[in-house]
């Protein structure tokens, strides 16, 4: 069985409740959902879809970061949006994070996410 370990994003968001930024088992890095929260104040980016998507983008970097990734690493994301009305501007600006071979990906609407953020994003990457 494989070793769990913790990583500690100290360029991200602190966890908002009893969870790990990411946990790294084996070849995988899982990363927990990163809202558009700034590190240094703790607050959301107000504003358009399109800053959230790119804060939070910003914030799974860091995380991937601390585990010695990138986002070139990433092979599954799951963008998490409180109106799917956003699909458009929040893809604009995810496209500008990922190129080809893009990872797989699910969004899907939910009714609301943490500090009201218009979008979440996790994502699972591997070890190259």
């Amino acid at each position: 069985m494989s070793t769990k370990t913790a990583i500690v994003a100290e360029k991200a968001p602190a966890a908002l409740g009893p969870y790990s930024a990411a946990i790294r088992v084996g070849d995988f890095v899982y990363c927990s959902g990163q809202t558009p929260i700034v590190p240094e104040t703790g607050e959301l980016v107000e504003g358009c879809v399109g800053c959230q998507t790119r804060q939070a983008l910003t914030n799974v970097s860091a995380v991937l970061e601390a585990a010695g990734l990138t986002l070139a690493d990433v092979v599954k994301t799951t963008v998490f949006l409180t109106d799917m009305a956003d699909f458009a501007k929040m893809n604009g600006v995810y496209a500008e994070f990922f190129a080809e071979p893009f990872p797989a990906r699910s969004t899907v609407a939910v009714v609301a996410l943490p500090k009201a953020s218009r979008v979440e994003i996790e994502v699972i990457a591997t070890l190259p």
